[in-house]
C-alpha cells in the first residue's frame, strides 16, 4: 500500500502513523491553478513523489523505496520559464535562472522531488517544489515543504514510488 502524508498550512505534517512539525511557503498555500513562479506559495493538491536526492559527502543514501540519486556539486534545478529545461534537473554552469542543489546551508542535503508541474512542465506555473530539510525554527520556505532532518528520514523510510505528499489549507 502506498503511503500518504499531508502537510497542513498550520505547520502539521501527518501520515503513516507519524506527526511532525513542518514549514510551508512564505506566500502561504494556494490552489495549484493559482500557483505562479516566484510567488513563494506551496501548491494545494496531491503530489506524487518522484525521487530523492542526497549529499553523498554527508552520508549514505537514505533508506527509502524511492530511487535515490547522489547529488553532485554541479547539480541545479532550472526555474526559468523561458527554458526548455524548466522545472528539471540541470548541470551547472547553466545560462538560465536556476537553483543550486549543492548548498552550504544543509537544507538540500536530502530532497524529495514532488510531482508538481512536471508532466508536462507548464512555463511560469512553478518549479522546484520539494520536500526538504527545514531550517532551525522552521521559517517559511519558497514554496516547498520542509521537515527536521530526523523527521524527513523517518518519512523517507515509508515512501515508495506510489506515495503521495498532499498540501492542504
Amino acid at each position: 500500500m502506498a503511503s500518504r502524508f499531508t502537510a497542513f498550512a498550520d505547520g502539521r505534517f501527518e501520515g503513516a502513523g507519524l506527526a511532525f512539525r513542518c514549514a510551508l511557503g512564505k506566500g502561504g498555500v494556494k490552489p495549484a491553478a493559482e500557483k505562479r513562479e516566484g510567488d513563494n506559495a506551496s501548491p494545494i493538491g496531491d503530489w506524487p513523489v518522484r525521487r530523492v536526492f542526497y549529499r553523498p559527502d554527508k552520508g549514505q543514501a537514505p533508506g527509502t523505496g524511492l530511487p535515490a540519486l547522489a547529488l553532485r556539486p554541479h547539480d541545479g534545478w532550472c526555474d526559468d520559464p523561458a527554458e526548455r529545461e524548466y522545472n528539471r534537473l540541470v548541470t551547472l554552469p547553466c545560462r538560465a535562472s536556476h537553483e543550486r542543489l549543492w548548498r552550504a546551508d544543509g537544507v538540500y542535503d536530502l530532497i524529495v522531488e514532488l510531482g508538481f508541474n512536471d508532466d508536462p512542465a507548464v512555463p511560469g506555473i512553478g518549479s522546484a517544489i520539494f520536500l526538504h530539510i527545514a531550517r532551525q525554527d522552521y521559517p517559511p520556505t519558497q514554496g516547498c515543504v520542509a521537515l527536521a532532518e530526523t523527521d524527513l528520514r523517518e518519512v523517507l523510510k515509508r515512501l515508495s514510488g506510489r506515495s503521495v505528499i498532499a498540501v492542504r489549507a
